[in-house]
């Protein structure tokens, strides 16, 4: 069926992330309205598609998503959903117990005006290689931030007791950034639980927020909408956004050093890395491959968890702006993102009784990307 059929509708699309990017025999997520649902099924049933409702009441599965009730005032924990002001207070106390593992690094501030902190993860020994880890920087990807935090704990936690831990942390710094768009997560739990972008004023337009991962200066625009109002929107320009420029000059400025970039998303389970902009292959496509093979081997070892893997332009479809393809256009060699569970069962809405078995898996497979590195 042609997208023109459903231009009056206000479809919310979660996976692929907009209606360009549908292709012929895809499994398309989205969430419509309850004034709406009628006619769009109806649509759908004159056309002949199959399609399944996973969710009947949004609102309702979005209050499901918390164990208990919502964490807005307990203490943080590494099993529950954390708001920013946890999290903020989190990384301050992480770094004051762990000052000989852990440094609090402020890289810039947000659209709002939100200090963004990473978290420097290994011991001081002068020179050494390095990993830089993002979290969230799709507002709504919940379980992204979470697994930042739950990485920092085991990495803490382990060290001196497990050998690859300590191996990693003696020879190597993670560099790691829990929450990449802070006012955006923010606006997840206050506002809009399905928010994606950040919350920039964008000229000429009421409509709110860039998309942080078409921001990058990777074939810029190619592959992503010029629309404010779509959820793609790739800004005014090139690192135009308070928070892809700060995370861009830091590893600029250590370029020197960081040799891998992951950047952690949710969800339908795959490992990517470059090209997302093209369809030609990386230069060291085969070694990626290799790397994200292993990686992907050791995550399923745990719970037996399928991922597909390969660059992103053929796993999933053409996008531009990406901080991973950006990350390797800038030297670095070993790129990947990571798209956490699960296939669409709850999509963005995870439970927090799934935090802990999908940290635990990925943990694995960023210990195996990690190994790698160390061992070139």
């Amino acid at each position: 069926m042609s997208h023109s059929e459903f231009l009056p509708m206000q479809l919310d699309f979660w996976h692929p992330d907009s209606a360009p990017r549908i292709v012929t025999q895809m499994e398309v997520d989205f969430h419509v309205s309850a004034e709406q649902s009628i006619s769009v099924q109806t649509l759908l049933e004159q056309n002949k598609l199959q399609y399944e409702i996973l969710f009947h009441n949004l609102q309702e599965e979005i209050e499901n998503q918390f164990d208990g009730k919502r964490n807005f005032t307990g203490r943080h924990s590494y099993t529950k959903y954390n708001d920013w002001d946890k999290i903020a207070a989190w990384t301050a106390r992480t770094a004051k117990r762990y000052p000989k593992l852990v440094s609090r690094i402020r890289i810039g501030s947000t659209f709002e005006k939100r200090p963004m902190y990473l978290l420097k993860v290994g011991k001081e020994y002068g020179r050494k290689k390095a990993i830089f880890m993002d979290c969230g920087i799709h507002a709504r990807e919940w379980i992204s931030p979470a697994f930042c935090q739950w990485f920092v704990k085991q990495a803490t936690g382990t060290y001196g007791k497990d050998k690859i831990m300590t191996r990693l942390l003696d020879n190597m710094n993670f560099y790691v950034l829990p929450v990449f768009n802070i006012d955006g997560y923010v606006w997840s739990w206050t506002q809009d639980r399905m928010w994606r972008k950040n919350r920039s004023n964008n000229f000429n337009s009421t409509c709110i927020g860039t998309d942080l991962n078409r921001n990058f200066n990777a074939a810029w625009g190619n592959f992503a909408s010029d629309d404010p109002c779509d959820e793609t929107y790739y800004g005014s320009a090139p690192e135009s956004e308070d928070e892809t420029k700060a995370v861009a000059t830091f590893i600029r400025n250590n370029l020197s050093s960081i040799k891998a970039y992951l950047t952690i998303h949710a969800y339908s389970q795959m490992l990517m890395f470059p090209y997302g902009y093209t369809f030609h292959k990386a230069p060291n496509h085969d070694e990626l491959t290799e790397v994200a093979k292993a990686a992907v081997d050791a995550l399923s070892s745990l719970y037996g968890t399928k991922y597909e893997y390969g660059a992103s332009s053929a796993i999933i479809y053409p996008t531009s702006g990406g901080s991973d393809d950006w990350a390797y256009d800038e030297g670095i060699k070993y790129p990947f993102v990571f798209e956490l569970r699960d296939k669409g069962r709850y999509g963005f809405l995870l439970p927090e009784s799934k935090i802990k078995p999908t940290c635990k898996e990925t943990m694995l497979a960023i210990k195996s990307i990690a190994n790698y590195i160390l061992g070139l």
